[in-house]
């Protein structure tokens, strides 16, 4: 089997940082919702800054022309020449590409578009819509084929312009409830992408060891969603409705979705499957990325993470400093620890997400080699 190296790893976040306090002026004031609603939203604001612990957003739109100034394509594609011009890697030689993202209503699919935009003529390409697991799921499937010999060199992109579906000429807003307008104080725009290349042996650098990924779909009620029919409509009635809004649970409501008969969160225990099924050694663990966009959920998980011997110190994530882009998150966290902190050989990097739409849950590794 070959050994996967993170040949390249790049990120992008758009526009200047948005303070949390002027997240809703940035977006734009709602002028037809309900003013009960409004009420509740200027009484909530600093709770839930509280609660999320964020400072800052990034958003690919100037807020006095209301033009955005990037997009889903323009982000993954300038995340992606970071990560092939770190790795040396032309387009020529790309020869798998994987996006994955929460977005999948296009016609041709992303992943050829920014074929065609980094101009690389021919490759094996694939769209993995499956919200913030997607960039996990991505580089489970990269590791498994170029690990297999099927290809040498593979990029796996994200990216999120979550703030297009938060303005307020998105919304119908005479039917607007708290449910509908929640994300908008958290989910915010950016890009990652990490380029892996297949080698004999390992050498100085970081190589992807395992991956892993599970969902609770099965039994478990859906905490974000949208109502959109499984079928074509009309967008007019759509509209009408606010089916196309998307609905998150209030945070203080979670924890009862998110505990299960044992006690645990679903997140211990995907992760304590994840340690027991890859026979994970944490006596390296260097750092453990959390993808998750709540420090009062953070905080939950990581008091349960210190049974699994994962002691609070070890956490990271880039979720404060610059808002929670939901897929690329992982990977702009990964970008900004390796710019910060200088790793020894044998360093593990444990990077671990919990999805709420129907709880799936993912995770990979990163092993520094001298």
């Amino acid at each position: 089997m070959k050994h996967i190296r993170m040949s390249g790893i790049g990120s992008v976040l758009p526009g200047e940082p948005v303070p949390f306090e002027e997240i809703n002026q940035y977006l734009g004031n709602f002028q037809n919702a309900p003013a009960k609603l409004m009420k509740w939203v200027e009484r909530m604001q600093p709770v839930i800054h509280e609660m999320l612990g964020i400072e800052y957003c990034h958003y690919a739109f100037d807020k006095e022309s209301r033009e955005f100034t990037d997009d889903n394509l323009t982000l993954s594609v300038k995340a992606a020449q970071k990560a092939m011009k770190m790795a040396g890697i032309k387009p020529e030689d790309v020869e798998l590409l994987i996006y994955g993202g929460a977005y999948s209503y296009q016609i041709p699919p992303i992943s050829t578009r920014i074929q065609e935009e980094l101009g690389i003529e021919r490759c094996a390409e694939l769209h993995i819509h499956a919200n913030c697991t997607s960039v996990y799921k991505g580089i489970m499937l990269a590791h498994t084929l170029l690990r297999c010999g099927e290809y040498k060199n593979a990029l796996v992109i994200s990216s999120s312009v979550a703030s297009s579906c938060f303005m307020p000429e998105f919304y119908n807003q005479e039917v607007l409830t708290k449910d509908d307008i929640f994300l908008r104080w958290y989910l915010c725009d950016g890009a990652g992408a990490m380029m892996f290349t297949a080698e004999d042996e390992p050498r100085k650098g970081f190589y992807l060891e395992d991956c892993y990924m599970e969902s609770a779909g099965g039994y478990k009620q859906s905490a974000m969603y949208n109502e959109l029919p499984s079928h074509w409509n009309n967008p007019l009635e759509d509209y009408r409705t606010g089916a196309h809004h998307i609905r998150q649970i209030y945070l203080s409501d979670m924890k009862e979705y998110a505990l299960e008969p044992n006690g645990k969160t679903i997140f211990y225990n995907a992760l304590e499957r994840m340690i027991q099924c890859k026979n994970l050694d944490l006596n390296h663990l260097s750092d453990f990325v959390v993808n998750m966009p709540s420090k009062f959920v953070r905080e939950y998980i990581m008091d349960e993470c210190l049974q699994l011997g994962i002691p609070m110190e070890k956490f990271y994530s880039a979720v404060e400093e610059c808002g929670y882009a939901g897929p690329p998150a992982a990977i702009i966290s990964i970008d900004r620890l390796l710019q910060k902190k200088t790793f020894q050989p044998g360093d593990l990097v444990l990077s671990f997400v919990m999805e709420v739409s129907k709880f799936m849950q993912a995770g990979f590794t990163l092993r520094c080699y001298e």
